[in-house]
């Protein structure tokens, strides 16, 4: 699902050229796989699959799944450097969507700025070589990589009963005390080794960073998310120009919406008629050329006249839209 997601532009966009072919025989090889590995489980639904995908390539040898051979695994294909990347891309992406969700901003409303902090020269480089993929799943405009966070993300550290219980009986207050005065250089030390060694009652100890929970305090127009030692901060101001993009974006998915109920093809290019209204017709003007592209339109044009098409309703816009083909 992240790859095909990630991918949608190559699937589509451009002439068939070696991007697009690579793509392609990747979801292939994928697929293909798929179904041969949930034959056993998902007997009826893989076999459809898997002669769907042969008849168009005529690259396997049996008229069935099930008389085919499981894939045999090949390790010269496994990146173990690209998987943790795209592992920590895909965490950074789900904090920062839990903060749209808890901010009620939804996804097609572009904002400015993510904050992240890196513990090192190399984390910082991995998230660099994903930034770009970040920012475009969760719709910002530029992925900020800190060096060191302690001026900006204010940590803060609490016990984790549950672990710290079993683990230390009738010791858990002394811990839990030793634990909420930990310094800002702790706190960075449990969190990027995934432990540290204190001392209790002048006896040594090693807290796991399943003992505590750190969590970073927000700041004034940000709102901060932390899991499993990665930590976000999302810029939630809206500008005007952030705003009028966000209703482009909205157009952009109503028309597309629209287009497949005509049963318009891919290809075809259309002529988008509006009747007026005033913030519509500035995000427009102010996305023109995103619009356009994205939903294959020669013209835009705005009417005051009334307008013979489908109601169009969305956050506080309310008028009338037509999509025709042109010749």
């Amino acid at each position: 699902n992240w790859y095909v997601r990630l991918s949608r532009r190559r699937f589509w966009k451009g002439t068939y050229e070696a991007d697009k072919i690579a793509a392609y025989q990747t979801l292939y090889t994928c697929l293909i796989s798929v179904a041969k590995l949930m034959a056993p489980i998902a007997p009826f639904y893989a076999d459809r699959l898997y002669q769907d995908l042969d008849k168009t390539t005529s690259k396997e040898q049996y008229a069935s799944v099930h008389l085919a051979y499981f894939p045999d695994a090949d390790n010269g294909f496994v990146n173990a450097d690209l998987e943790e990347k795209m592992q920590r891309a895909q965490r950074i992406v789900s904090l920062v969507l839990s903060i749209r969700k808890k901010e009620k901003i939804k996804v097609r409303q572009p904002l400015q700025r993510v904050l992240i902090p890196a513990m090192d020269a190399k984390e910082k480089q991995a998230i660099e070589e994903v930034s770009g993929l970040i920012a475009a799943e969760v719709n910002v405009k530029t992925i900020e990589i800190l060096d060191d966070a302690s001026s900006i993300l204010v940590k803060e550290i609490k016990p984790n009963f549950k672990t710290l219980g079993p683990r230390f009986g009738k010791y858990m207050k002394a811990v839990s005390e030793a634990i909420i005065g930990f310094s800002e250089e702790q706190i960075q030390t449990i969190e990027r080794e995934g432990s540290l060694p204190i001392e209790i009652n002048g006896k040594n100890t090693i807290l796991d960073a399943s003992d505590v929970i750190i969590q970073s305090k927000d700041i004034a127009g940000w709102s901060v998310a932390t899991e499993q030692g990665v930590t976000v901060a999302l810029d939630c101001s809206l500008t005007e120009d952030l705003l009028l993009e966000g209703i482009a974006r909205e157009l952009v998915n109503r028309v597309q919406n629209l287009r497949k109920e005509k049963d318009f093809e891919v290809t075809d290019t259309i002529t988008l008629t509006l009747k007026h209204h005033k913030k519509l017709e500035d995000a427009i003007h102010a996305n023109k050329s995103y619009v356009t592209s994205e939903v294959l339109a020669k013209n835009v044009v705005f009417v005051d006249t009334n307008l013979d098409g489908e109601p169009l309703s969305f956050d506080d816009i309310e008028t009338v839209i037509r999509l025709d083909k042109t010749k």
